[in-house]
């Protein structure tokens, strides 16, 4: 008899992986962050923030959902940002739903319009993510809505406000209708996919864009050279190189005196000793690389490249 339970428990069981996709700073990060209940895409309010795909996990009793943080879709400029575009389209593959995320203040743009052209094929259920509700008026979220009814065969529409949780239970509840009944892929107490250095390169990448401006932060890549724990001390030793296409960047993050690079490791080991529940001491080196956006040999080296 409690066999026949477990049975009947693992097929009610439901499983599956979601690609969120959308134009940069649309919100991707900030809503997965906030559905898994715990921070682990980076966010800064400049563009083309993420740019690997990144899996994080949510698991329920009844599901565990899968979902695929995707670099913005923008037009791309140099090799490593027609590799961003080309990871995002990419991620569409082989997924049980995908999230298409619209910016509810910005509306349809035609970007918007080429993103739904690469949809409009596929034959996965296909969910619009109207983001940012909580910064519009009730007539013209009604009017994006109608907008975003003419665009195309989706699924579902549904409005949320990622930063403060809005309506967010209700994406999940309809998004577990689409998956099918599976295992469960990854351990109950699994949030991500990547390993601790991925995170922990994210963590200061991110304090780098919002201490940095313009063109700085797009041309900033991040090596963990060594990390380990001290004998006998509850510490861990984190050894991060911080590369720049030019010498002025370079100049930029470190700052009178060091005095911007020191800010950059405090805020960053906030985080990073949040991550690993463990002090540590961070060690971070900036150098030249020049061009390294252009290069296929440095995307490769700095994990941008198969």
């Amino acid at each position: 008899m409690e066999s026949d339970e477990v049975l009947n428990k693992e097929k009610d069981f439901k499983s599956g992986f979601i690609t969120v996709l959308g134009q940069p700073n649309v919100g991707k990060s900030t809503l997965i962050n906030y559905l898994i209940g715990q921070k682990i895409a980076i966010t800064t309010p400049k563009k083309q923030t993420t740019r690997n795909k990144l899996q994080c996990i949510l698991t329920r009793d009844d599901a565990q959902l899968i979902f695929i943080d995707t670099p913005g879709v923008h037009r791309p400029k140099d090799k490593m940002s027609e590799y961003m575009v080309d990871t995002a389209y990419k991620a569409l593959k082989k997924v049980e739903l995908i999230y298409f995320m619209v910016d509810a203040q910005k509306g349809i743009t035609e970007l918007e319009r080429k993103i739904n052209n690469q949809l409009s094929g596929l034959e996965t259920p296909k969910i619009i993510v109207l983001n940012k509700i909580d910064l519009v008026s009730k007539n013209k979220l009604k009017n994006l809505i109608e907008s975003c009814q003419r665009l195309g065969d989706y699924d579902e529409i549904i409005p949320v406000s990622a930063e403060k949780g809005q309506n967010t239970e209700a994406l999940i509840e309809k998004s577990i209708e689409f998956l099918p009944s599976g295992p469960k892929y990854y351990p109950e107490d699994m949030v991500t996919d990547q390993i601790e250095q991925f995170i922990i390169t994210e963590l200061i990448r991110e304090k780098i864009m919002y201490l940095t401006r313009e063109e700085v932060p797009h041309s900033v890549a991040l090596e963990v050279v060594q990390m380990g724990k001290r004998e006998n001390q509850d510490l861990i030793d984190v050894n991060v190189n911080i590369y720049v296409e030019r010498d002025s960047q370079k100049g930029i993050i470190i700052g009178k005196g060091g005095k911007r690079l020191k800010e950059i490791g405090r805020r960053a080991r906030e985080d990073i000793e949040a991550l690993l529940g463990s002090q540590i001491y961070l060690d971070l080196w900036v150098k030249v690389r020049k061009n390294w956006r252009d290069k296929e040999d440095a995307l490769k080296m700095l994990g941008y490249r198969g």
